[in-house]
């Protein structure tokens, strides 16, 4: 008679193992991320943030979508630097593909500003605001002093939070508009 000494349950054994295997890892990053100061070096946005963001008051066309916003200055047309600016805006937009409806193009400038008949004929479907009344004005000015060819990213709740340099590689401000649109379930 050949008599064998039972063994011990492998079953919780593997269990435990495996449960080891995946939770240590989220343990890991969870303990490094919160309960330290580190934090890794680099960042994937392209842009500058903007912080603390920025809630516009009275933004009213700028809330519901995703905006690129340009400041229009200057008396008359619009030169060089403002129709390149928005040349990269347009294209930006238009890049976003079947994404594109949440977001849009803002021209928000002083009242002497920008040519229409360019406007109209080179970028159809640009919202225009004109700093002409109190509300307007405010929200010209609360935004920062614009630097030559500069687009600003508004949130669909109103809220100023990055500036893109139009002299840049375009696809960083595509990139990162993509990734605000895909993990965004706003606007």
């Amino acid at each position: 008679m050949n008599t064998t000494a039972p063994s011990p349950p492998r079953g919780r054994l593997h269990l435990l193992l495996l449960l080891l295997v995946f939770a240590a890892p989220l343990g890991l990053a969870f303990g490094l991320y919160y309960g330290s100061s580190w934090r890794p070096a680099t960042r994937s946005n392209h842009g500058t943030l903007i912080e603390p963001v920025r809630p516009l008051t009275d933004a009213g066309v700028l809330a519901g979508k995703w905006s690129l916003v340009v400041i229009g200055t200057g008396s008359g047309g619009c030169d060089a630097g403002c129709r390149e600016t928005l040349i990269y805006a347009r294209q930006t937009w238009l890049s976003l593909g079947k994404v594109a409806n949440r977001a849009q193009r803002v021209l928000l400038s002083s009242t002497e500003c920008c040519d229409e008949d360019y406007l109209r004929r080179e970028h159809q479907g640009l919202v225009r605001l004109r700093a002409a009344t109190p509300e307007t004005l405010a929200l010209l000015q609360a935004f920062p002093s614009p630097q030559a060819r500069t687009i600003f990213i508004v949130d669909p709740l109103g809220n100023l939070m990055m500036r893109y340099d139009a002299q840049a590689d375009p696809k960083g401000l595509r990139d990162d508009l993509k990734k605000l649109l895909d993990l965004s379930h706003i606007g």
